[in-house]
């Protein structure tokens, strides 16, 4: 019996619960290695093998490599490099790369398998050295300390589906893989491809480094799948990325703001870049664009992109409103250096920021009321208490303040030009139309008619400076002209949505001979009730609309009640006939618009 503070063998095998996401993640802990190592092409290069059972044939995959052109490693090096904890990275104050924990190439390998091979040369791939963990070694006690790296020859197999080797690099081979979820070669690229564009899209796109995957038969060598990984922006900023058409070669958003922010940590300033955008108008036109294979690309990228070094440790959902598809058209970046790694709570296998994580879950003002301190005071308290989520905080809430902003303008964005894009086009404005024609032919004469007899582009001119007054964009403006003033005959009612500063659900204004109805954006009714039927949802998605066309039906009800309340607080006399009187005449107008149906 031994009492080692820590027992090799039983330690490496808890170590195999680590916490990696997956096989991708994993994989990005060697390609960190790999650009730390100067490297400008890297192969994710996956082996299946036939497997037979009874009369059926499946695929599996029977081993992971990553291939480099770095500069590679000595025999020291290599020897460090396979130890758990240690490396040439592990103070943030020598070091700007993506590197530090010294843990990346032992535990993201044994986290997926049993077995880690290591060649690498630095002169001519022929001269490789070679060395290896092996679990079961390690967990007999056979195999106590990295084995001293021999020359050894790169196996033929992966020589042939390499290509041809740089002069100097490093191949890392997993073998025995049995923690993988993904079981074949097809499915870990797949899932990959998004992933590792995301986590290195500016190594990418800024030519640093390419990244191709690959699948092949590990018996014959033969060629099964091969793609070069493309930026994965989720911020959508970048050209020539993974996004479909039509925004593949073109920016999908659009900058909403850039802003630096100082934070002095061991007697250094070092900055905090934080990025907004928004998605173009253009990307959101026609029905339901979520459901576009673009908006479906944004909504595997929906959250807070968090950056560090240039590559990306996670992205988090804290605050994204799940329950609103909208929420895939903003994007927010923040990058940080690895100096302020304490400062952010980086974890050792660079899948997250855990104190970033922790602010932005905090609801600051209900913590200041707990507190019973004001903002200002609290701050100042963590500070004194070298508290690290004193320095998120303000960033944090300045974020938040930002967000809020972009929310309403995403709300606002292709309001007004939805309807005319549906297959169902201005049905309840023609619906009306004619019903107000009707009316019109018995005698009644509303204020707005005497308007129609003006110059149509007159008319067009004055009801679009009233909707550009409301905050209407020109875009939507000329949809809704468009729409109204048609050939086959002017409508007479434009429905809008705007911002608007009034306790009332909606306004109506009279202009030009039209009758403009615009709907309160900031109205709890407006959320509850007519937002909710225009959410982008996917098609398939059953169980949302389901929950939509509830939440409208229950808002429709509050409305009616709504309405009952306020006769009910009307006193007896000329206020409370007055409001049953428009009930009743409301009622009169409203069956003859919808009995056109």
């Amino acid at each position: 019996m031994t009492y080692e503070i820590c027992p090799t063998h039983l330690a490496v095998q808890a170590m195999r619960d680590n916490g990696y996401k997956n096989a991708a993640y994993a994989i990005a802990e060697l390609i960190d290695n790999a650009i730390q190592a100067e490297s400008t092409s890297i192969g994710i290069l996956c082996g299946e093998k036939l497997q037979q059972s009874g009369t059926k044939s499946s695929r599996y995959v029977d081993k992971i490599a990553v291939l480099d052109n770095g500069k590679g490693m000595d025999a020291d090096t290599l020897r460090i490099a396979l130890q758990f904890g240690n490396g040439k990275y592990l103070d943030p104050s020598l070091h700007t790369g993506i590197g530090r924990y010294g843990m990346g190439l032992p535990s993201s390998s044994i986290s997926q398998c049993q077995r880690v091979d290591v060649w690498t040369w630095t002169n001519d791939s022929r001269n490789a050295i070679h060395s290896f963990l092996d679990l079961d070694a390690i967990k007999n006690e056979k195999l106590t300390s990295v084995p001293e790296p021999k020359n050894k020859k790169i196996p033929d197999i992966w020589q042939k589906v390499g290509g041809q080797f740089s002069k100097s690099g490093t191949l890392v081979v997993w073998s025995k893989i049995d923690k993988c979820i993904w079981r074949t070669a097809t499915a870990i690229i797949r899932n990959s491809e998004l992933l590792v564009g995301r986590i290195y899209r500016k190594f990418i796109d800024q030519n640093d480094v390419v990244i191709k995957m690959k699948s092949f038969n590990i018996d014959s060598g033969e060629n099964l799948q091969e793609k070069i990984a493309l930026p994965n922006d989720p911020i959508y900023l970048m050209r020539n990325t993974s996004c479909p058409a039509p925004f593949n070669k073109s920016a999908m958003f659009d900058l909403y703001g850039e802003h630096a922010y100082p934070i002095k940590y061991r007697g250094t300033i070092h900055e905090v870049i934080i990025r907004f955008t928004i998605a173009k108008e253009e990307a959101r036109l026609g029905y339901n664009a979520g459901d576009k294979l673009h908006g479906k690309h944004a909504a595997k990228n929906l959250g807070v992109s968090i950056i560090r070094a240039g590559r990306e440790l996670d992205i988090d959902l804290s605050i994204v409103n799940s329950y609103d598809t909208r929420e895939r058209w903003w994007g927010i970046e923040v990058a940080f250096p690895p100096a302020l790694d304490e400062i952010f709570g980086v974890t050792n296998n660079k899948q997250a920021a855990r104190y970033f994580s922790d602010v932005l879950k905090l609801d600051f003002e209900d913590f200041c009321k707990r507190e019973d301190a004001s903002p200002t005071e609290v701050l100042q308290n963590m500070r004194e208490d070298g508290d690290p989520h004193a320095h998120l905080i303000e960033i944090v809430r300045h974020m938040k303040d930002n967000l809020k902003t972009m929310r309403s303008l995403i709300k606002m964005q292709v309001k007004g030009n939805q309807a005319q894009m549906r297959n169902i086009g201005n049905e309840a404005e023609n619906l009306a139309t004619e019903a107000t024609r009707e009316r019109q032919e018995k005698g009644y004469i509303g204020q707005s008619d005497e308007g129609e007899k003006r110059p149509v582009e007159e008319r067009k001119e004055e009801i679009e400076k009233t909707l550009k007054d409301m905050g209407t964009s020109q875009e939507t403006v000329n949809s809704l002209i468009r729409a109204t003033f048609n050939p086959v005959g002017t409508l007479k009612y434009i429905f809008n949505h705007a911002d608007v500063e009034t306790q009332a659900f909606f306004i109506v204004k009279l202009k030009a001979g039209e009758i403009i109805i615009s709907l309160n954006t900031n109205h709890p009714a407006y959320d509850k009730l007519f937002e909710i039927l225009e959410e982008e949802t996917d098609i398939d998605d059953v169980k949302t609309l389901q929950t939509h066309l509830k939440k409208a039906r229950e808002a429709l009800k509050l409305l009616f009640m709504a309405w009952a309340r306020y006769e009910d607080e009307q006193p007896d006399g000329e206020k409370k006939s007055i409001a049953q009187q428009v009930r009743y005449d409301w009622g009169i107008i409203a069956r003859q618009f919808l009995s056109g149906e």
